[in-house]
C-alpha cells in the first residue's frame, strides 16, 4: 500500500509540477481581444445605470447557486461563472447583458470568456453586488451626487 501512495503522489506532484499548455488557437483569440477591447473592458458602474434602464438589461448572477438564494438582484438569473460559455446559448445576443458576482472579481472572468466567444454586449458590473447594494441599489443613477469618482 505505501507503494500505491508513493507512485499516486509522484504522479500527482508531475502533473502539479507541468507546465500548463496553451492552445493557440484559445491565445490568439484572447490577444486580438486584448488588442481591440475598449478601457475597461465593458465595465460599467451601477450609478450609470438609471433606474429606468434596468429593465433592458439580461442580468446574470455568477456567483453559486446558495448565495443567489440568500439574496440576489431582482430580475437576475443565475449562471455560475464557469458555466457561461458551457451555457451560452441561453444567453441573448439582442439585449444588454450584465454580469456581477459578490466582488466583480468572478463575473469580470465570466464577462471575458463572453466577450472572447463573439458577445459584444456584455457588461460586468463594476464592485458587485456588494457595492450595488451601498450604492443603493436600483437607485444608485439617481443617489450619486455630481460625477462618479473611479
Amino acid at each position: 500500500m505505501p507503494f500505491k501512495l508513493i507512485g499516486a503522489t509522484a504522479v500527482a506532484l508531475a502533473i502539479i509540477a507541468s507546465p500548463a499548455i496553451a492552445n493557440a488557437q484559445a491565445v490568439d483569440e484572447m490577444a486580438g481581444y486584448l488588442d481591440f477591447v475598449e478601457y475597461g473592458g465593458g465595465v460599467i458602474f451601477a450609478e450609470q445605470i438609471p433606474p429606468e434602464d434596468w429593465p433592458r438589461f439580461h442580468v446574470i448572477d455568477a456567483r453559486d447557486a446558495g448565495q443567489f438564494a440568500r439574496e440576489h438582484l431582482p430580475g437576475a438569473v443565475n449562471l455560475e461563472w464557469r458555466r457561461v460559455l458551457a451555457e451560452r446559448d441561453s444567453i441573448p445576443r439582442d439585449k444588454p447583458v450584465l454580469i456581477y458576482c459578490n466582488t466583480g472579481s468572478l463575473s469580470a472572468q465570466a464577462g471575458f470568456a463572453l466577450r472572447v466567444a463573439g458577445y459584444e454586449n456584455v457588461r460586468i458590473l463594476q464592485g458587485g453586488f456588494e457595492e450595488w447594494k451601498a450604492k443603493g441599489g436600483f437607485d444608485a443613477a439617481s443617489k450619486a451626487t455630481g460625477q462618479a469618482k473611479h
